[in-house]
């Protein structure tokens, strides 16, 4: 008899609750990047599908506006195909307006990126102002001939000469898929574009 009292009890208890609660809407968590802003860079032709568009994908999935930009508004063309119209030219890039600046990898980022001098001022702009910088495959050079990897682990796709470009910037070479160190973001490839993605949204959210 108690037995069933108890369970009385308990069942009107829980209806209370149910008819309190009735009405009431949750209030959806936003992601922990929601409200950020990215800008990725690309070499107009030649640039890598995978680390564009994977890295892409994650951060829209967590709420991060991209922008992509590069040397010209003309619809760019990957390594395997894909096409990208930029939505600015890396010249009107405003620094102060973007949390994180990423620069996209493929055999591309040698001719068009590693010694484009609006690209190195944007790095160098977004390295004084303690935002998140980032380059995968070949471009992390960019990051060592703007001279923001002065004493910073970072990786590259490894060469005799993309290593030894990293290593006349200052960095400390790490064979690794992704490194983090402080602010700076650096992936060796096509393979490490999810990790790389990943790593940005945890930058981001303040991990």
């Amino acid at each position: 008899m108690r037995y069933r009292r108890w369970l009385l009890l308990v069942g009107v208890v829980a209806l209370l609750l149910a008819v309190a609660c009735q009405g009431q809407t949750a209030t959806p968590t936003p992601g922990p990047s929601v409200g950020k802003k990215v800008v990725m860079v690309i070499a107009p032709q030649d640039f890598r599908d995978e680390e564009f568009s994977q890295p892409r994908a994650i951060l829209q999935e967590k709420g991060i506006t991209v922008v992509v930009a590069s040397t010209t508004r003309d619809t760019a063309r990957g390594m395997l195909g894909l096409t990208v119209k930029p939505d600015i030219i890396i010249s009107e890039i405003d620094v102060a307006a973007y949390d994180a600046i990423v620069v996209v990898g493929g055999s591309g980022s040698q001719q068009f990126l590693w010694d484009n001098e609006a690209l190195r001022k944007v790095v160098q702009g977004a390295r004084a102002q303690g935002k998140v910088v980032a380059a995968i495959c070949i471009s992390p050079v960019v990051l060592a001939r703007a001279g923001v990897l002065q004493g910073q682990k970072s990786t590259v796709f490894p060469s005799a000469e993309t290593i030894e470009e990293l290593r006349k910037g200052g960095a400390i070479y790490e064979d690794s898929k992704v490194v983090v160190s402080g602010a700076l973001i650096t992936g060796s490839g096509p393979e490490a574009a999810r990790d790389f993605g990943y790593a940005l949204v945890d930058k981001l959210a303040g991990r």
